[in-house]
This record gives structure tokens, C-alpha cells and sequence, in this order.
């Protein structure tokens, strides 16, 4: 049976889109060492990134903007994200393994939802690394546009750090103005963005 498991990386942060992966594994994978993409170092990650996409049958990674973000909410938008990857797949997919309790609308294939499932199937787990490794490229490419937010470090998530530049700044076009830092943020400075 072809399997291909999704994920998605950046669901919680103020900025930036959120990534969703789609990886067919074959039987004998070969990729040493593959787990949850947060249990890894980002070195590694960058490793395993590579190794994943020689290795795959077939993998797809889609990216979610901020503005489809605040237009649908965070939830659809992923729920949106997973089903794009899974139509991409160069191959098509007999069963998809979804990591968390949901299963997307409109899939190609059946579906089960698998929580927790970044550590328990490897398809999953490649699609883990797949998406968090191209957030953060996208965000580092961020940072370079708009160095004053700090993007390159904290990758768009609530640090300290970041809701003080907003709060000084304002949010700019990759902010995501649908979550509550942003708005209140926003509001604090009379609607203000660079």
C-alpha cells in the first residue's frame, strides 16, 4: 500500500506562513537517524532534509501565507495546506497518515489521523522535516526583508524579543494579523506597519 504522511510546521507563530509535507517513504527508506523534527538539531534537520528527498518515493511541500492565514483562521489554513500537499504528490497516494486528531476535507485518498504521530511513523516524520526545515529557510529569507523583527532567530514564534519589535514597529506584511499579539499590537500604535 502507497502511504504518505503529512505534516506541518509553523502553526503557532505571529509571522510567516505555515508549511505542510506530504512524504511517500519507500519499504527500506535508509534514513538514519529520522525522528520529530523538534527533537532534532536544525544541523541535522538540514541533513536529514536532503536525505529525505533523495530517498522519497514522492514528497510535496506547500506553503500557507499569512494573508490565507487570516482570511480562513490557522486551522483551515492547515487543514487547506495538508490536502494541497497530498494532491501534489507526484504519486498518487492509496491511505494518508495525518499527524494530530483531525482528518482534512477534500483528500485524495483515505485518511487516519495519528496524534503524536511525528513519533511513531516515519512518513510522518520525514514530512515533519520537510516542513520545518523549508519554514525556516523561508523565515531566515524573512529576516534579510525585514532584519528589525529578528526572524532569523526566532522564526516568527511570541519571544520576548519579537513582541517587543512589535510593539516598537508595528507588524509588517508577514505578520499574521488575525492572532492576538499582532491585533493588540496594532492597536497599541493606531494600525502603524513599516
Amino acid at each position: 500500500m502507497i502511504v504518505a504522511g503529512v505534516d506541518e510546521a509553523g502553526r503557532g507563530p505571529l509571522a510567516g506562513p505555515v508549511l505542510c509535507a506530504a512524504v511517500i517513504l519507500p519499504p527500506d527508506d535508509g534514513i538514519a537517524g529520522l525522528d520529530d523534527s523538534k527533537k532534532l538539531t536544525e544541523v541535522r534537520r538540514e541533513r536529514l532534509f536532503d536525505a529525505i528527498r533523495a530517498s522519497a518515493t514522492a514528497y510535496a511541500v506547500i506553503a500557507v501565507d499569512a494573508e490565507e492565514i487570516d482570511r480562513l483562521n490557522i486551522f483551515q489554513a492547515t487543514m487547506q495546506g495538508m490536502a494541497r500537499a497530498l494532491h501534489a504528490l507526484a504519486v498518487p497516494p492509496e491511505l494518508a497518515l495525518i499527524d494530530g486528531n483531525k482528518v482534512p476535507p477534500g483528500l485524495p485518498c483515505p485518511a487516519h489521523a495519528l496524534v503524536g504521530g511525528d513519533a511513531l511513523e516515519r512518513s510522518i516524520m520525514a514530512a515533519s522535516v520537510l516542513a520545518k526545515v523549508s519554514r525556516d529557510r523561508i523565515m531566515r529569507a524573512l529576516h534579510a526583508e525585514h532584519p528589525e523583527y529578528g526572524f532569523d532567530r526566532h522564526k516568527g514564534y511570541p519571544t520576548p524579543a519579537h513582541l517587543q519589535a512589535l510593539r516598537r514597529l508595528g507588524a509588517c506584511p508577514q505578520h499574521r494579523r488575525s492572532f492576538a499579539p499582532v491585533r493588540a499590537a496594532l492597536a497599541a500604535l493606531g494600525g502603524k506597519s513599516p
